[in-house]
């Protein structure tokens, strides 16, 4: 649906599925969700009939008119869930996913990212490959993402248009990169370019969403050691003039922390590298986070930034472990990211899974808390590193939705909130024959109860899985296309 046709008021009706709080999911086996012409939650009543429907709608919330969109019932395998919110992915890395070699984080840039990347000064390179990265993070369920582009001004507002075009919510990040590190076909030329080219490119995605705040830009120094201190200061400054979210990255893996103390001499921690440049508050957000002192936990926390968790990439790239569970426990937000391509898919259900494997092998790795809630304890308990099924939904949603400042707007079913869903299709029961119904790569055997279908979906689900998706309010994936 185009971003500019109008609404119409429409009633959801079906099993609907949601984070209440990190460790709880709610399942309404049989609920009414009204979402109005602004594409808002209007109400929500879970014990209603349809008998009672018409009377409660035109009685309580004084609606005449509206579309019936019809899910299921309890005895169903279809539901709806929450958009996925995907706080940490390269746009123009997508055709590179998969691809690593032996390579580590520093030799895998300089080998497959930026000669990628580079390539994107060419339109319509940019256009084939921001428009499949779109429509695929949306055919996965992502109704919000934050998206690194490129250095390259024009093709990082056509990533902003094509989103806009889409309707996905996004936000979008021209790549901040002038240091020495960077090879010279690919970065700025120096502070003051790299700045106006941010200047330019903020203004640029402004004009392709003028007043409806779906499509924004976002601050994007690379990571610290991308930029020199000038450019830092710089986007610090720029930080503050504007009120701009920010997107780096911290601590993915050791060698750059060391590369990070070798060119800020000054500054004592990677974190502090980026408050002391200004770009550490509470509008930024922080992805991997591996390899964070407990000094710089409370320093996170104190300017209250965020974390995007990015398991896939952290596995794949070899990079560490991020101590999810420590952070929430020092009362830092923490969402997830795919961060294609170190991530080699742009499913956030894939990271939702891979985070809840990487926390079990962290109870096998690591026998103590680093920091956090369990800091000064002899030992913490190893089954609490392990992140439950519900909590990995709950950073896949209303954690990635508190990262973005979002958490108000997105990420659960709850009057006020706008209507970001995806519609969730399990497929039928295997059969006493063994012909199948199945979809994707869930098997229901029958008997599984909400739980067991849930976790099904996490740990063997996938985009085909994922029939319809709305954002605002607006479909924009309808069977899955």
């Amino acid at each position: 649906m185009p971003p500019n046709k109008p609404l119409k008021r429409t009633i959801y009706i079906g099993t609907f599925i949601h984070s209440l709080s990190l460790d709880v999911l709610e399942v309404v086996e049989f609920g009414i969700i009204g979402v109005n012409e602004k594409g808002v939650i209007a109400f929500v009543e879970k014990d209603c009939t349809i008998a009672e429907l018409q009377e409660v709608v035109k009685s309580r919330y004084g609606w005449e008119e509206w579309e019936t969109v019809k899910i299921g019932d309890g005895a169903s395998t279809t539901f709806l869930f929450p958009g996925f919110v995907d706080t940490h992915i390269h746009a123009p890395q997508l055709p590179n996913a998969g691809i690593f070699g032996k390579s580590t984080l520093l030799s895998w840039l300089h080998t497959y990212t930026f000669p990628l990347e580079s390539s994107l000064a060419s339109l319509p390179r940019a256009s084939t490959v921001y428009n499949h990265a779109v429509a695929s993070t949306l055919r996965h369920g992502t109704t919000t993402a934050a998206y690194f582009a490129t250095t390259h001004v024009p093709a990082t507002t056509l990533l902003a248009s094509i989103c806009h075009t889409r309707g996905q919510r996004a936000f979008i990040g021209r790549c901040n990169m002038d240091s020495h590190i960077h090879p010279t076909y690919y970065k700025d030329a120096d502070a003051e370019s790299a700045l106006r080219d941010t200047r330019e490119s903020i203004k640029a995605i402004e004009e392709v969403d003028v007043g409806e705040c779906l499509v924004v830009p976002i601050l994007t120094p690379r990571f610290a050691p991308s930029c020199t201190a000038e450019l830092l200061t710089g986007l610090g400054e720029l930080q503050k003039s504007t009120g701009l979210r920010v997107q780096t990255h911290i601590s993915e893996n050791v060698p750059e922390v060391a590369l990070v103390q070798q060119m800020f001499p000054k500054q004592s921690s990677y974190t502090e590298v980026y408050d002391t440049h200004g770009l550490l508050g509470p509008k930024t957000v922080l992805a991997h986070a591996c390899h964070l002192s407990a000094e710089e936990v409370r320093l996170v926390k104190t300017r209250g930034a965020s974390v995007s968790h990015c398991p896939v990439s952290n596995s794949y790239l070899g990079s560490g472990f991020c101590p999810v569970r420590e952070l929430l426990g020092a009362g830092i937000s923490v969402g997830l990211g795919t961060d294609v391509s170190g991530g080699w898919s742009c499913s956030i259900l894939a990271a939702a899974r891979e985070a809840g494997g990487v926390s079990r092998l962290r109870t096998y790795t690591e026998k103590k808390a680093r920091y956090g809630a369990e800091q000064g304890k002899e030992e913490m308990e190893r089954e609490n590193m392990k992140l439950s099924v519900e909590e990995c939904l709950y950073l896949a949603t209303r954690g990635g939705a508190e990262c973005l400042g979002l958490e108000h707007t997105v990420g659960a079913f709850e009057v006020g909130m706008e209507w970001d869903a995806q519609l969730v299709d399990l497929g039928e029961e295997i059969k006493e024959d063994g012909s199948t119904g199945t979809r994707g790569g869930v098997a229901l055997w029958g008997g599984e109860g909400w739980e067991e279908r849930v976790a099904k979906w996490v740990y063997c689900g996938d985009e085909r899985n994922t029939r319809r998706v709305w954002v605002r309010g607006r479909e924009v994936v309808k069977d899955g296309e």
